[in-house]
């Protein structure tokens, strides 16, 4: 596992932590399929989340500029493949969060985007 990967996995461990004090329920960390990955799902309550993690050092963008169009399109095509496979029903509510982890704690942003095909 290179540094990167170990370093990723140290905030995506403390953004479920901040997440479980929010009341989510921890469902998979870093689902991977062939077509990408999704760090966290999640329960809130009835709702799905499907939750993408960014560090930001001190003085860098938000971590919702982070997720650009592209990030947004894998997550939710990898998103898909989990309801598929767990067989949510399409009535199900799910949603995309982001959890911005700094120095100074975590940052929840619900509904960060919708779905893109």
């Amino acid at each position: 596992m290179t540094n990167t990967r170990k370093r990723g996995s140290g905030y995506e461990q403390v953004a479920a932590d901040f997440l479980m004090k929010q009341g989510y329920e921890i469902c998979e960390m870093n689902y991977r399929i062939r077509q990408g990955e999704i760090d966290i799902i999640a329960r809130d309550g009835r709702c799905t989340v499907f939750v993408e993690v960014k560090y930001r050092a001190g003085g860098e963008s938000p971590a919702l500029q982070a997720v650009d169009y592209g990030k947004k399109r894998k997550i939710s095509r990898v998103a898909l493949t989990y309801i598929t496979r767990h067989r949510l029903s399409e009535y199900d509510p799910y949603r995309f969060d982001v959890v911005a982890v700094t120095d100074n704690g975590c940052t929840l942003i619900k509904n960060a985007f919708d779905y893109i095909p």
